[in-house]
């Protein structure tokens, strides 16, 4: 480790001439501090292209230590390579090749695919609006570039007006905020692993926002709280990632408590909609008395539908490669109508990312689940 350390920072030397008042060890400190981040740095880069450090060390150095410059580096290869890519693939460049065409949420379509199309026009539509909430599994670093890939081309495939992610990773925030320019992106923390919120510009107005603490929580978890406006209606939106695991049953009942307070707390004017991973159980929200009255479960809204039920399945999700099987509805979207009418109506919710990914895994452990409403003018 100290090698490396020395190493890294005999890549950036120190100027030669020493700043007036600067003693050798205030420089031998600095120079540590310089060598230990750009470890981090390495990393973080290795995590997301599912690289080595030597890979990671010669984009991050080619490109001034700069982050966002070696990502782009590597994601996109010269045109020779994407050319001959294409003429083996028979002229057509499949969706998953070539990171650039996955990663970049804001490419302008260039195929024929109908549902991009129409997914497309149907955004533009202000009588509608979908929101996706998906637990992206940052924490998995198997196979981390290539899923980042898949998990990218399903928003650029349904463009969404808001989306919810949780296990966002550091690497994954920097891609984000790379690529996704069409979309404003709040992260609920930097460090470790959280949640992202991300509005489409063209739709959503941020108007403020807010992360409120979970204060007895082990796992690093919190609430992310954005107002927004969507034509001409306020909106106030959440996602969390609630306590994972059995065994911490009680820390995630007491997180739902706050969540559901925040939602009845806001303005009776006000749309709130919130949605993530919660890791409930059905017997936990009994034992919290239920959902009170003015808060809606949009899956049970809409009649429970059996297809899109199940979020965490492992009978037919192989990632975890689980010993056990299990079917969880961890993911769930709640709606608190404003008091003055139903200006925001859920009409259909469904599952995302079930199809495998080239690597062989599908590009998270959860599926992602997309929702629309219809938006009373």
């Amino acid at each position: 480790e100290q090698e490396e350390e020395e190493v890294a920072a005999a890549q950036c030397p120190l100027p030669a001439e020493k700043e007036e008042g600067k003693g050798e060890e205030e420089e031998v400190a600095e120079a540590l501090h310089l060598a230990k981040r750009r470890k981090v740095l390495c990393s973080e880069f290795a995590a997301i292209t599912s690289s080595d450090a030597a890979v990671a060390r010669g984009f991050l150095a080619g490109n001034d230590w700069h982050m966002q410059r070696a990502l782009n580096a590597y994601f996109e290869p010269p045109v020779e390579k994407e050319k001959e890519e294409e003429e083996a693939a028979g002229g057509v460049p499949p969706v998953s090749t070539g990171p650039g065409s996955c990663i970049d949420l804001t490419a302008d379509a260039t195929t024929s695919n109908a549902g991009v199309n129409s997914a497309d026009a149907r955004q533009e539509d202000d009588s509608s609006f979908s929101l996706i909430t998906w637990n992206v599994d940052g924490l998995d670093l198997g196979n981390l570039k290539e899923r980042a890939r898949g998990i990218c081309s399903y928003l650029t495939l349904y463009s969404p007006d808001v989306v919810f992610l949780q296990e966002v990773i550091p690497p994954h925030l920097c891609l984000l905020q790379m690529r996704a320019s069409s979309y404003t992106i709040i992260p609920g923390n930097i460090d470790g692993y959280f949640t992202v919120i991300m509005l489409k510009k063209s739709r959503v107005k941020l108007l403020k926002h807010e992360i409120i603490p979970f204060p007895t929580t082990s796992m690093m978890r919190n609430l992310l709280v954005v107002h927004v406006s969507i034509s001409g209606n306020e909106l106030c939106l959440m996602t969390s990632h609630l306590e994972s695991t059995k065994n911490h049953s009680k820390e995630r009942i007491k997180q739902l408590q706050i969540v559901l307070n925040k939602m009845q707390a806001e303005s009776e004017s006000t749309t709130v909609i919130f949605g993530g991973d919660t890791n409930l159980r059905d017997s936990e929200v009994t034992k919290l008395g239920n959902l009170p009255n003015n808060i809606m479960d949009i899956w049970e809204f809409l009649g429970k539908p059996q297809h899109c039920r199940y979020t965490w399945d492992t009978h037919s999700n192989t990632n975890l490669d689980a010993g056990y099987k299990c079917k969880m509805r961890f993911d769930r979207v709640y709606l608190r109508a404003a008091a003055d009418g139903g200006h925001i109506i859920p009409r259909s919710m469904d599952l995302i990312g079930l199809e495998k990914l080239d690597c062989g895994r599908f590009p998270s452990d959860h599926w992602g689940l997309l929702c629309n409403f219809d938006v009373i003018l």
